[in-house]
């Protein structure tokens, strides 16, 4: 379930409009919505990063309270598996209904259902000048090493010392569709258009995160440093409580 632009904004603007802060206009709105759901959403790499280092130590079952699975519920929405061009080239943008979108960051590498293991170029190379080696795995794991050619970003090899050419495909994150509060001007006033509006791709529980980022960023837009410190003091409280 995504976030409602229009709420975000009504709190925005409840919030910036409490002892006279500030008004904010739905064209800086919008920039100031996309500039912090970006932020989020950025953030949510070194969350996962972060808590990947951990669960070796962790020994609860998975249940409604880990944090790991929420991480992967909110990067769900990005995430698509895409064809690896060649083999070798990963793409730079994924469709979404018609519009391309830019890859932010890339995952597990596949080779047709199989993950392929991560080899440092040099220990790739030792492989390949191996006949014998190369020969015998090509029953095993398949591997891949960053690949030096101008315009290509991986080889991948299994049982050959040829890199494979078809069938890769590579788990690739894309940014999050461009929010937007929508408006028509009714008697000089910017009336809320649910029509053409488009909502926030972020998970449901970053409603209060947006809220305190985007008026973070208003208050520096509009020069309210109360507003900044507010804001500032809510998103840590609540960054605070969601690593405890």
């Amino acid at each position: 379930m995504a976030v409602s632009v229009d709420t975000v904004y009504q709190r925005v603007l409840a919030l910036a409009n409490k002892e006279q802060r500030g008004y904010i206009t739905p064209q800086e709105y919008n920039l100031l919505a996309n500039q912090a759901q970006m932020s989020i959403f950025e953030n949510y790499f070194y969350a996962k990063n972060q808590r990947d280092r951990l669960e070796p130590i962790r020994t609860n079952e998975v249940d409604e309270t880990d944090v790991g699975e929420l991480l992967d519920a909110k990067l769900g929405p990005f995430m698509s598996n895409e064809l690896v061009l060649g083999g070798h080239t990963f793409p730079s943008t994924v469709d979404v209904g018609g519009v391309a979108y830019d890859i932010f960051q890339t995952g597990l590498v596949y080779l047709g259902d199989e993950i392929c293991q991560k080899v440092e170029p040099a220990e790739a190379q030792r492989l390949k000048s191996s006949i014998r080696h190369m020969a015998t795995t090509a029953n095993q794991t398949p591997m891949y090493s960053n690949n030096r050619i101008t315009g290509r970003d991986i080889s991948v090899y299994a049982g050959s010392a040829t890199p494979v050419s078809a069938s890769v495909t590579v788990d690739c994150f894309r940014v999050p569709i461009t929010a937007s509060w929508a408006y028509v001007v009714v008697n000089s006033k910017a009336m809320y258009n649910s029509t053409l509006a488009v909502d926030f791709e972020l998970h449901r529980s970053e409603e209060d995160t947006l809220v305190n980022k985007i008026l973070e960023l208003a208050g520096i837009v509009i020069n309210k440093p109360g507003l900044i410190s507010l804001a500032a003091q809510k998103d840590a409280l609540e960054t605070a409580a969601q690593k405890m």
